[in-house]
């Protein structure tokens, strides 16, 4: 059995071998767009390795032609002193399982590839010696991978969202293309239409001289989207011609991760949207208005879990005291009592009180918090953050980037507007404006728009002609 494939628009596999990052990745390359070479260790491989506590005994001679492989078509020599070839280990399960994996970056820059006056160990004397030791990091790279899968936080994740505990993750590596690299470099991710309310209009987040790491972490302070425009417009067209082209393919929204080196834009990985609520709703319609799908796919496309979410709740905020404003990251309203850490919130939801959970910036290791809580609030992190990603997924209410909300690490406590918070403390947050207010206000339903009142229509002529055709028939 093979275990490797390369990232090829030739590969024909299933996103259960290969996952649906790596499958991604072969649709851009499909479509011209650019893709930072490498290749894939299949999903079968993982689920040996966690059937037997180590990797398939061929494995090895895989990876060996693999990368040389790699670096001939690079140009570079991994963990080489001159133009060295660093490599991103990543996850790819066959199922979505944002930021729950484990990732690994810049693998193979040591100090004898990089440019400082470090001395070269001596086992680099040997060159046979030294290119064996950095391929073993790189299968210990990919074990970790593997092993992260039965993380605590993942199967979390799995448990709540239905996902098999059987299917095991693909792991791509992939050649490094450096956000970081000079004042004409950065990264970003980008919707091709606004998730929140499914505006016909590129939506996302960049940061300049950064790696992509930075944007998802929700660490750093991203910039909107379209700042991009006027600091590289150059990247921003091939940007928007990309997700033009996508949306073609998919025959909906698409979202996409990427970044862009010294001025020349990369895919890291694409899918669909997956809008909810009224922003399904919108996209559907627009999509039949565009002549993309007709209206019976449009009404097959929005569940009724979409249908029950399409009129958003929204704070009364001419009656709330606004504590602090943040950015919207996931549409609707969610109120409770204030917990600082996943065990607090735990704690508390166990008690049968709902919490809103309130972090400086949120982590994989923050799912136990997520599972038991009624929404999300950071104080850093923009709408691709890891906190808006899982929110997103989970239906869950969530505003990131509350300048107001202050983390004092040295005692552990948090305020906000100079209040100090406290699981006593009673907190309304609004996914789509992103106001955080005080104790539990008046809550509105926003009037149904046209795009639902459309959609409702379309449903009901649809349902009147199978009615008719079943009485005749």
């Amino acid at each position: 059995m093979r275990w490797i494939r390369a990232i090829s628009s030739q590969v024909e596999e299933t996103a259960e071998n290969l996952g649906g990052k790596a499958l991604g990745l072969v649709l851009l390359r499909r479509l011209g767009l650019r893709v930072p070479d490498g290749f894939v260790v299949t999903a079968e491989a993982c689920r040996v390795f966690l059937r037997e506590g180590r990797l398939p005994e061929s494995l090895h001679d895989e990876f060996t032609t693999a990368v040389a492989d790699l670096e001939h078509r690079t140009g570079r020599v991994f963990g080489a002193r001159e133009r060295p070839l660093a490599v991103s280990v990543r996850s790819g399960a066959p199922v979505s399982m944002p930021g729950m994996l484990t990732t690994i970056l810049d693998l193979g820059l040591t100090p004898e590839a990089t440019e400082t006056p470090e001395p070269v160990p001596a086992e680099t004397h040997d060159r046979a010696s030294a290119a064996r030791s950095r391929l073993r990091p790189l299968e210990r790279a990919v074990e970790a991978v593997f092993a992260s899968w039965d993380a605590p936080r993942a199967r979390t994740y799995r448990a709540l969202n239905d996902i098999s505990d059987g299917l095991g993750t693909a792991v791509i590596v992939q050649a490094m293309v450096f956000g970081n690299k000079d004042e004409h470099s950065g990264s970003g991710v980008a919707f091709s239409r606004d998730p929140n309310t499914g505006e016909n209009a590129p939506f996302g987040e960049v940061l300049f001289e950064h790696q992509g790491t930075d944007v998802v972490s929700g660490g750093a302070t991203t910039r909107p989207l379209r700042e991009l425009a006027g600091r590289e417009p150059a990247v921003w067209a091939e940007l928007c011609d990309a997700l033009r082209r996508i949306e073609r393919h998919y025959r909906d929204a698409c979202y996409v991760e990427f970044t862009y080196e010294a001025g020349e834009l990369w895919f890291l990985q694409v899918r669909p949207g997956r809008f909810g609520g009224a922003a399904a709703v919108r996209l559907a319609v627009e999509l039949v208005d565009e002549g993309v799908i007709e209206q019976r796919e449009a009404l097959l496309r929005v569940s009724p879990r979409h249908l029950r979410h399409a009129r958003t709740p929204r704070l009364d905020s001419a009656e709330a005291e606004i504590l602090a404003r943040g950015i919207g990251a996931c549409p609707g309203v969610a109120s409770g009592r204030v917990a600082t850490s996943p065990d607090e919130a735990a704690r508390m939801a166990a008690a049968g009180v709902p919490v809103i959970l309130v972090r400086p910036e949120t982590s994989p290791d923050d799912m136990r918090g997520f599972a038991v809580a009624a929404g999300i609030v950071t104080a850093r992190g923009g709408p691709a953050s890891h906190a808006a990603v899982v929110a997103r997924s989970m239906g869950r209410p969530a505003v990131v980037g509350v300048g107001g909300l202050v983390f004092d690490a040295a005692n552990g406590s948090a305020t906000i507007a100079d209040r100090l918070l406290t699981p006593d403390t009673l907190l309304t947050i609004d996914g789509t404006s992103g106001d955080v207010a005080a104790g539990s206000p008046r809550i509105l339903l926003t009037p149904a728009g046209t795009h639902l009142h459309r959609f409702l229509a379309w449903s009901e002529e649809i349902s009147s002609d199978g009615s008719t055709q079943g009485e005749g028939g």
